[in-house]
């Protein structure tokens, strides 16, 4: 985990989780650039496309409540509460909003 958060593209990591970030990055940096090419290019590198949709989903969520949290100045919890959120998020909550299948 260390090795991903540090460089992501230079980790040992599986190639369909690089293509995903890759596609990934590029969804929340550059939108407007995002093309059927992208998501050509995480199918060969064995991203299905169930996992590119759910991914994407993630991204979504996460990109649109930092966006709310900046502008509405949401301050950080405590690191106490973070983890309860964090085992919250891992174990229940997160399957509840996971698209199906």
């Amino acid at each position: 985990m260390q090795a991903i958060l540090a460089d992501w593209r230079t980790a040992e990591i599986d190639p369909r989780l690089r293509a995903t970030l890759q596609f990934l990055e590029k969804l929340t940096i550059t939108p407007e650039a995002i093309g059927p090419e992208d998501v050509t290019a995480a199918r060969v590198a064995g991203v299905s496309d169930p996992a590119l949709h759910q991914a994407i989903y993630v991204c979504f969520i996460f990109s649109t409540m930092d966006r709310l949290a900046d502008t509405l100045g949401f301050q950080l919890p405590d690191a106490r509460t973070l983890k309860r959120y964090a085992l919250i998020a891992t174990t229940v909550e997160y399957r509840m909003l996971s698209l199906p299948g």
